[in-house]
């Protein structure tokens, strides 16, 4: 009878403690964060914006309230980011036609792209098709095409995108049609600038309108000049050429072949791009409780959202509303802040607890890899990291956990606090490398787990509103918080950091960017601001990159003989290249040139 009710009162006592859990932690307080932080006085916490440091100070006043002391000198970590781009003053387009200057009105009949480069755009002009170089289509724009230092016109969209049975995988858009693939494509063959027009024969009926400025997903800065023109300003270019552009869509739908071909001498482009990045200084922040050791776990979630909206915003056209983000990521901030009340109240345990609030995520995790480049405790000190990313709105008890394999003993921790916890748990839907703060610190060898409760049509957009919170869940999913930290503050075997290896055959995980192509390299990048190349946060165990002997740290500067300055021209470059492929490719470790060959893999 003994052996029998052991494991009963083992649960009665693990149900207890998460009930306690659950009375501690108050689902109106909770929510009350989260309103706050979700306010329209907040307008979206943008980073670099004067309300983000309007909810920075909202955290250090509760970390002070409760008596947790800065894990440094003081609670906020200052570092530096490019905010998002603005139109200059001096945008200016003219072009020459026959010796008779015409001046295109800003911003109605042109506009830069917000990645583009600022800066003059001069010279003669070529036309590149769709602006398209596709191998495994057997398509290219830019075949036998010359245009190194000219100035290339490119259409919008791609060939036979209302054509079901189209190679192009018809009225889906491949990844060949986004506006910054069009751009590195330029940059990669040589061109001194951009400009992108509309396909307006393939679109009958529909209203020509400029993209508008700031919402088009891109780099900071793609390093080449690039700009949308009216199509009726510059239609009669192909009639002085003796081409009629609506043939020319038709006869590249028809056949696939491109119709590509210099202007004439007599058509030159005088152009200045003037876009404004700002460097400004925003917040991580950073409150500790100290252990009886000087080992500690790391609770942490960011704190910013899109502000207006933007690139990142699913609802582009309703750039300039204020995105609330009170699921993303105000709840996780929320559940941050009730976890720092409850560990508050306890006695000191073997290790403490480091309580993160990351700024600059929206942007490419740019808190967390700062913090996790410059850390304010040592992080060999740190044995796991929790990550609270949109755990707001549970749907029947779901709850996905991400990351359990990235700590030796992290899955079976789990699995004794589950069946209290009242939720299901999907390990599948929590990638351990997802897009989320965890990343960075696992690319710095500590394990790490990544609470998240799904995602939903409000995502990105003005529509993530408090009232859709729904708190009691939120605190089920809070106390196993609880129980899972309580376990890695005590456990006498601290996790031991498991390194990721390449995927095999079956897999549905891999790392790098995705190419959509099937070509797999082995890195993982390094989100940090002020490089020019692509840093490698990590590199996985038995991949190409790791067979070529390259380490964390090290710098991209060529891949297959092109120039790589930032994460696009990468994903780019490598999405041409298919299984089998080797590739020479130059990197910087310690600021030497460093050349190596890769054989790159499937990626599966």
């Amino acid at each position: 009878m003994k052996i029998r009710t052991r494991p009963l009162l083992a649960g009665l006592i693990l149900a207890v403690v998460a009930f306690a859990a659950t009375a501690t932690i108050d689902p109106t307080l909770y929510l009350n964060d989260i309103k706050f932080l979700a306010s329209p006085e907040l307008r979206g916490r943008g980073t670099g914006s004067p309300e983000l440091e309007k909810a920075a100070a909202f955290l250090e006043r509760n970390y002070r309230q409760l008596g947790i002391k800065p894990a440094g000198k003081k609670y906020l970590q200052d570092f530096p980011v490019t905010t998002d781009a603005a139109l200059g003053k001096a945008n200016r387009f003219q072009f020459t036609e026959n010796g008779t200057a015409t001046t295109l009105h800003f911003p109605d009949e042109f506009v830069p792209f917000n990645f583009s480069q600022t800066g003059p755009m001069t010279g003669a002009v070529v036309f590149a098709g769709y602006g398209i170089t596709a191998p495994e289509y057997s398509y290219d724009d830019y075949a036998g095409l010359d245009v190194k230092g000219k100035i290339v016109l490119v259409l919008r969209h791609e060939p036979q995108e209302s054509d079901a049975k189209s190679i192009f995988e018809g009225k889906t858009l491949t990844q060949h049609a986004q506006f910054a693939a069009k751009a590195t494509n330029a940059k990669l063959h040589g061109a001194a600038g951009v400009i992108l027009i509309a396909d307006r024969s393939n679109h009958p009926g529909e209203t020509e309108q400029l993209e508008k400025f700031g919402v088009t997903v891109g780099p900071t800065n793609s390093r080449i000049p690039y700009l949308q023109v009216k199509e009726a300003r510059v239609e009669k270019w192909f009639a002085d050429a003796g081409k009629s552009l609506e043939k020319i869509q038709g006869d590249i739908d028809k056949d696939l072949k491109p119709q590509s071909f210099a202007f004439p001498d007599t058509i030159r482009v005088d152009a200045n791009l003037d876009i404004e990045r700002a460097v400004r200084t925003v917040h991580n922040l950073a409150a500790y409780i100290p252990g009886q050791s000087d080992e500690y776990v790391i609770i942490g979630a960011h704190y910013d959202h899109l502000g207006l909206g933007g690139q990142h915003s699913l609802a582009p056209s309703l750039t300039g509303t204020v995105h609330p983000g009170a699921d993303d990521n105000a709840s996780g901030t929320a559940g941050v802040m009730e976890l720092a009340r409850y560990f508050a109240k306890q006695p000191r345990q073997k290790r403490g607890i480091l309580f993160l609030n990351f700024a600059g995520e929206e942007q490419g995790l740019l808190g967390s890899a700062y913090y996790a480049d410059h850390p304010v405790l040592p992080l060999a000190k740190a044995v796991t990291m929790i990550n609270l990313d949109m755990i707001g709105r549970m749907r029947d008890n779901k709850l996905y956990i991400g990351g359990a394999a990235s700590g030796s003993n992290l899955k079976p921790m789990l699995e004794k606090v589950i069946p209290t916890s009242g939720l299901k748990v999907d390990y599948a839907g929590g990638s351990s490398e997802g897009s989320s703060d965890h990343t960075s610190f696992t690319s710095h060898q500590v394990p790490a787990l990544f609470f998240f409760s799904g995602l939903h049509s409000d995502y990105h957009k003005p529509s993530d509103t408090w009232d859709k919170i729904d708190a009691p869940a939120s605190v089920k999913l809070l106390a196993m918080v609880v129980e899972v930290a309580q376990a890695l503050r005590d456990t006498a075997e601290r996790p031991a950091f498991v390194k990721l290896a390449a995927p095999t055959a079956g897999s549905s995980t891999s790392s790098g960017p995705s190419t959509g192509y099937g070509a797999y390299f082995g890195s993982i990048p390094d989100f940090g601001e002020g490089i020019t190349g692509v840093k490698f946060s990590d590199v996985r165990e038995n991949s190409p990159a790791a067979k070529a002997g390259l380490k964390a740290g090290d710098i991209m500067i060529e891949f297959d003989g092109k120039p790589i300055q930032n994460l696009y021209d990468f994903t780019y470059a490598l999405r041409g290249k298919k299984p089998g492929d080797e590739v020479k490719v130059k990197v910087t470790r310690d600021g030497k040139p460093i050349e190596t060959t890769a054989v790159l893999s499937r990626r599966e």
